[in-house]
C-alpha cells in the first residue's frame, strides 16, 4: 500500500505527496502528458528531442546539472510513445533545489540555437548507434508501421527517420514547448522524508506563478481493425534469422489489459514457460524467444519475437509458434500456470513499493490513467483473472488475419 496526499494548484498542476520518514532522501518526479503519439507524421522525434533539450539550461539557470550535483542530487528522464518523465533524487533537506530547477525550466526554458544544435546532434548520434548501426536495432522502425497504419503509434519514440530530427527548427521546438510543457499538462509527485504541508508551500512558492497555458485536447485517429495478414521481409548484417509477430491488444485502461499481461507471462516468463520449454528447450528451434506487451495507453501490441537456431527454416519456426498460440485458443491454461504468473506479478509490485523512485513514478502514471489510488488496487485486477478469460482473449487475438509479421533475415539466408 502506497499512501499519498493530493492537491492541485490554481494553474492546474496536480501534486501528489508520499511521506516516508524511513529514508533521508526525497524524489521529485514530473510526468508530462506528452509522448511520440502527440507528434505529426513527417515531424516526429520531437518528444524525445525535447527531453534532451530540457537539460540544456533555462533562462535563469544556464547549467541544470551543476547546482543539483552541489547538493548531492541526481537526475534523469525518459520518453515513450505516451509520456515524458523527469525525476530528481536528492537528500530531503535539499528538496527546494529540485523545486527551483524544475519550476524554472517549466517557466522559461532557454531556447538557443547552440542548445538545439547540440541536442539535435546527440539525438542523431543515438539514432545511428541504437537504431541504425546495431544488429536488429531498426526492428521497431519497421514493425510499428507494419502493425499500425493510422494511429501515431506507427512511429517509434526516436522518430520515423533521421532526417526529421536533423531538420527540426527552432520555431517547431518553441511551438512544441508551448503546447505541451505547462502546469495543467503535468503531474508532480514528491516522495520521501517530506511533509505534505511543506511540499505544498514549496509548490505554491515555485510553481503557482507559472501560467496554466492552453489546454491540449488530444484527438488522435483511431486505428482501424486489421482484417488481413501483414508480412514484411528485411535483410541485414545480423548473426541469426529472427521473427517478430505483433497482434493488437486492448488499451491500458481496458478491463482485459491484465489478462494479456498474464498471457504473455504464461508464454515466456522463465524457463518453465511454454515457449521456452517447447520451442527452445525441447524442439531447439530458437536460441532466444520472448512474448511481451507494449503496455500502451491506446490500443497496444502483443509481441512474440525469437531468434532462430542456425539451420532452422523460417517456416518451421513460424509454424511452431502458431502451434503454441493455437493451444492457448483451444484449452484453458492450467491452475498451476496461472498461479505462478500471478505470484510473479504480485512480487514485482511488492518490490516496486520498496523503491522510492519507483513509487513516485508509479503514482504519477496511475494518476495519469485516472487516479493514483489505482496503484494500490492493481494487483486485485491480476488476481481476478481466470483461465477462461485468458482463453477468450487468446481466441479473439491469435488469428492470422490480425497478425503483422516481420521476418529479419541474415544476408546469407536472404
Amino acid at each position: 500500500m502506497v499512501d499519498f496526499n493530493r492537491f492541485t494548484l490554481a494553474n492546474g498542476l496536480r501534486v501528489l505527496v508520499h511521506e516516508d520518514d524511513t529514508t533521508p532522501m526525497a524524489v521529485l518526479n514530473i510526468l508530462y502528458d506528452v509522448g511520440a503519439r502527440d507528434e505529426e507524421a513527417g515531424r516526429t522525434g520531437f518528444a524525445h528531442l525535447f527531453e534532451h533539450l530540457m537539460f540544456g539550461g533555462s533562462v535563469n539557470i544556464p547549467s541544470y546539472d551543476e547546482p543539483l550535483q552541489r547538493v548531492g542530487g541526481e537526475n534523469n528522464a525518459f520518453t515513450s510513445n505516451d509520456i515524458t518523465n523527469y525525476y530528481i533524487t536528492l537528500p530531503a533537506v535539499n528538496l527546494e533545489t529540485a523545486f527551483w530547477l524544475e519550476s524554472d525550466r517549466m517557466l522559461s526554458l532557454a531556447f538557443s540555437e547552440k542548445s538545439l544544435e547540440t541536442q539535435r546532434n546527440v539525438v542523431c548520434e543515438e539514432f545511428k548507434q541504437r537504431y541504425l548501426n546495431q544488429p536488429y536495432g531498426d526492428v521497431w522502425l519497421k514493425l510499428r508501421p507494419l502493425a499500425y497504419t493510422t494511429h501515431p503509434y506507427r512511429w517509434a519514440t526516436i522518430g520515423q527517420d533521421l532526417a526529421q530530427i536533423e531538420n527540426a527548427k527552432m520555431e517547431d521546438v518553441k511551438a512544441f514547448f508551448k503546447k505541451h510543457y505547462n502546469p495543467q499538462n503535468a503531474i508532480m509527485v514528491v516522495g520521501g522524508n517530506v511533509k505534505t504541508e511543506a511540499v505544498k508551500a514549496l509548490a505554491e512558492k515555485w510553481f503557482a506563478a507559472i501560467p496554466a497555458g492552453e489546454k491540449y485536447l488530444r484527438n488522435l485517429p483511431a486505428e482501424p481493425a486489421q482484417t488481413e495478414e501483414r508480412k514484411e521481409r528485411l535483410t541485414a548484417d545480423v548473426p541469426l534469422n529472427a521473427i517478430y509477430m505483433a497482434f493488437k491488444m486492448p488499451a491500458r485502461k481496458d478491463r482485459d489489459y491484465q489478462v494479456y499481461d498474464l498471457m504473455s507471462d504464461v508464454l515466456s516468463q522463465g524457463q518453465s514457460s511454454r515457449l521456452y520449454n517447447s520451442l527452445l528447450k525441447e524442439q531447439q528451434l530458437f536460441s532466444d524467444i520472448h512474448a511481451y506487451i507494449t503496455s500502451s495507453i491506446d490500443e497496444g501490441l502483443f509481441v512474440i519475437e525469437g531468434k532462430l537456431v542456425e539451420g532452422v527454416s523460417m517456416d518451421t519456426a513460424e509454424n511452431a509458434i502458431w502451434k503454441e498460440l493455437d493451444k492457448l485458443t483451444e484449452e484453458p491454461v492450467t491452475d498451476e500456470e496461472i498461479t505462478k504468473v500471478k505470484n510473479k506479478s504480485e512480487s514485482i509490485m511488492v518490490f516496486a513499493e520498496m523503491n522510492l523512485l519507483d513509487k513516485a513514478m508509479n503514482l504519477a502514471y496511475y494518476e495519469l490513467l485516472g487516479d493514483a489510488a489505482g496503484l494500490n488496487t492493481e494487483i486485485d485486477k491480476y488476481l481476478a483473472v481466470s483461465p477462461q478469460r485468458i482463453l477468450q482473449a487468446a481466441k479473439k487475438t491469435f488469428v492470422k488475419t490480425q497478425c503483422s509479421t516481420l521476418y529479419y533475415l541474415t544476408v546469407k539466408d536472404a
